[in-house]
């Protein structure tokens, strides 16, 4: 199970990237300085998955579909545990 307490225990390769000497330590897509939290800003506002892949090459469909995984998984285990 993937979990972690503090912004700089996300570090999952492949996927998850942090380092609190860029992008404020916010994280990022592995391998870019693309914060994880774009892709969900752009859902949010009625933007496509396809446009947030267009607008942010350096991400693939695999790491864009593996954080809302992770997103999905921790809100059903936050669920469960209520």
């Amino acid at each position: 199970m993937l979990s972690a307490t503090t912004k700089n225990d996300l570090n999952i390769p492949g996927l998850i990237w942090t380092d609190p000497e860029r992008m404020s330590g916010a994280p990022c897509f592995y391998g870019t300085r693309v914060p994880i939290n774009h892709l969900f800003e752009y859902l949010e506002g009625d933007e496509s998955l396809e446009s947030f892949l267009i607008d942010f090459e350096g991400v693939t469909r695999e790491q864009a579909v593996g954080a809302l995984e992770l997103a999905r998984k921790g809100l059903l285990e936050e669920k469960s545990a209520a």
